[in-house]
């Protein structure tokens, strides 16, 4: 049997783009994928914390450095430039591995994508939000 798992999550990134007229996808900074492992071309979940969209799509390396955060195509209707949103990846582990699983959490402190803290999920206490945290 396998397990449906959050493995990486950035939490309340900002949006910058949102291109309609793309083929689809979501185009993320290479630097906040670095800090979380979220790879190009693997799936995610996104929330839109402005308004409760919940859409799902792969991804896209952007530019590096620039803090571009892009939801290309059908989701350009529902994320707009300055939505603050969430990024959950996912991945099907075995119960063994789920045993000892620690998500990487990308806390966004700014609109521009660029400063950031890198927790473990297991270090946030129950009813803590990410302002409480305090780890860099």
């Amino acid at each position: 049997m396998l397990l449906r798992a959050c493995i990486a999550k950035i939490h309340r990134a900002t949006v910058t783009e949102a291109d309609l007229n793309y083929v689809g996808s979501i185009t993320i900074d290479p630097d906040l994928l670095d800090l979380c492992g979220i790879r190009p071309f693997q799936y995610v979940n996104i929330t839109n914390v402005s308004n409760g969209v919940f859409w799902q799509t792969y991804v896209m390396a952007g530019e590096r450095g620039q803090g571009q955060i892009c939801l290309n195509g059908p989701p350009a209707r529902h994320f707009q430039r300055g939505d603050k949103i969430i990024i959950l990846a996912e991945a099907w582990v075995t119960p063994e591995e789920f045993e000892s699983l620690d998500p990487v959490v990308v806390i966004v402190e700014d609109d521009q994508n660029r400063q950031t803290r890198t927790i473990r999920h297991r270090a946030i206490s129950p009813g803590q939000t990410g302002a409480d945290t305090g780890n860099k």
